[in-house]
């Protein structure tokens, strides 16, 4: 499995997208991973010693979907003011990690994402609380949110 057999399964007017995010990603010394799970390919950017994923390409229902690792979101919550209200919603809706309430029901490594957005305080599920269908109107947004968390992990 290879980076071309995972464009060939996502719709051809957000090829360019997923290629552009690949050839920025790998050019700022992420490492990709490729993998499969029920739904199609999965693709993965691991970036650090640590490895840390900075996001996946996977696919859902509703066609392809970016999933951001926002491990320092508190950096540049400015920049979430900006988003277009369907990802607004996607953040303000995610569901609460498990972690918070009850480590043993989360998964070992998760660590949930803990903070302050839209007067309210998040407490949201690491899978889910940046998971965003890739469109018209979110991928400049996906692109931005990309760059600022590549850029926190870099300082």
């Amino acid at each position: 499995m290879n980076f071309e057999d995972f464009l060939m399964d996502v719709e051809p007017k957000y090829q360019w997208f997923a290629r552009s995010i690949d050839e920025y990603l790998t050019q700022n010394d992420c490492k990709l991973k490729m993998s499969s799970a029920k739904n199609g390919h999965v693709v993965s950017y691991q970036y650090g010693k640590k490895k840390y994923v900075l996001m996946n390409f996977v696919f859902r229902k509703k066609g392809l979907m970016a999933r951001l690792y926002c491990s320092n979101v508190d950096k540049y919550l400015d920049t979430l003011e900006t988003l277009p209200d369907s990802m607004k919603e996607v953040i303000l809706n995610s569901p609460q990690c498990k972690r918070f309430e009850d480590p043993p029901k989360c998964a070992p490594t998760c660590v949930g994402y803990a903070f302050d957005f839209q007067g309210v305080h998040l407490k949201s599920c690491k899978y889910s609380c940046f998971l965003f269908e890739v469109n018209d109107e979110t991928i400049p947004s996906i692109e931005t949110l990309i760059k600022k968390e590549l850029e926190s992990r870099k300082n």
